[in-house]
């Protein structure tokens, strides 16, 4: 009889924090207000992040009703989890790169200018059909799950974030590519008037991204919606993100608004500013360093101690499988 052998990153049920005990204090979270946790209910390490973040002001809560907040929380798959605790929310939220908004590490404040709806999704190039799809139409053909996953920024910080979102394989189901489109370029949007990172005209607006159909379609690849049991904010890159939890960050383009489907490989964002720095693949691999930095250890958000990074950031034995017979290839650039 074959044995069910679980993916490496799943713990026994003693090793997860409780489902009950994470929502309850989310909650309690929520009742108290951002502004709460960033002046008082902080531990020490994250109050030392929270202040340089922050620069001493309290995190406002996003007033904004969302058309799909019904569908939030999301069950929880407990088949995606990590070994540490989830990041502070407050953390997530306003520890952001989102250049669009600035350079800088305090977007989240101007990132509330996005207005996210009305929100349209174009898909196009080498489908059977074109079309354009409104985000909350999407959202609700569906099913969303929260999924626990490690994100890796090439910065070398780190954060375990509960996501909610769905498969982006249903996202190519939905597009129906035909049999010769190899990759999916990703576009997000272009409003200058409103993301004023956008008028540097020394960047390549608009920021595109790009995956294989085989990494757009594996298991671990998920299209989010939502975090922290709500539906996600601007500054994490609503109403529409990619999450790659194998790549480095940048990889994970947000705001959404074209998926294109191509036998060409896409030329991203990075590639164009700094092709010699950033691929394409962008695979997480401590032994290979940044042109300006290692990558053997990360900082995780609120903590004041790095840790090892681990290959493919820890998704190692469920993503190694895609990049064989890709040995002339960068993939840890």
């Amino acid at each position: 009889m074959a044995r069910n052998v679980k993916p490496s990153w799943v713990l026994s049920g003693n090793a997860v924090t409780p489902e009950e005990t994470f929502r309850n204090r989310r909650a309690i979270l929520k009742a108290a207000g951002l502004g709460a946790i960033a002046a008082g209910a902080a531990t020490p390490a994250h109050a030392s992040w929270l202040d340089q973040i922050l620069g001493g002001r309290s995190a406002e809560p996003d007033a904004e009703v969302d058309p799909t907040g019904d569908l939030y929380p999301a069950p929880n798959n407990p088949a995606y989890t990590v070994e540490r605790p989830a990041t502070d929310e407050t953390l997530v939220t306003t520890y952001n790169n989102f250049y669009e908004f600035g350079s800088h590490k305090r977007i989240w404040r101007a990132a509330q200018a996005l207005d996210i709806r009305p929100w349209e999704v174009r898909i196009d190039g080498m489908v059977e059909q074109e079309k354009t799809v409104d985000i909350d139409t999407l959202i609700r053909s569906m099913s969303l799950e929260e999924r626990i996953y490690r994100l890796r920024c090439v910065e070398a910080w780190s954060a375990i974030v509960p996501w909610t979102g769905f498969p982006m394989a249903d996202l190519v189901a939905l597009a129906r590519p035909l049999s010769s489109a190899r990759y999916v370029r990703m576009e997000t949007f272009l409003d200058p008037d409103v993301a004023t990172g956008q008028r540097q005209s020394w960047y390549p607006w608009p920021y595109v991204e790009g995956l294989t159909i085989e990494e757009a379609t594996h298991p671990l690849t998920l299209m989010v919606t939502g975090a922290y049991g709500k539906p996600l904010e601007e500054q994490n890159g609503a109403p529409l993100r990619l999450v790659v939890p194998w790549k480095y960050g940048f990889k994970s383009v947000k705001s959404i608004v074209r998926f294109t489907f191509t036998d060409e490989r896409p030329q991203s964002f990075w590639m164009d500013v700094a092709g010699n720095e950033y691929g394409f693949w962008a695979n997480v691999n401590p032994e290979v360093p940044h042109r300006r930095w290692s990558q053997a250890e990360e900082q995780p958000l609120g903590q004041n101690e790095k840790i090892p990074t681990l290959l493919y950031n820890g998704y190692a034995e469920e993503v190694a499988g895609l990049y064989s017979g890709l040995s002339g290839e960068q993939l840890f650039f």
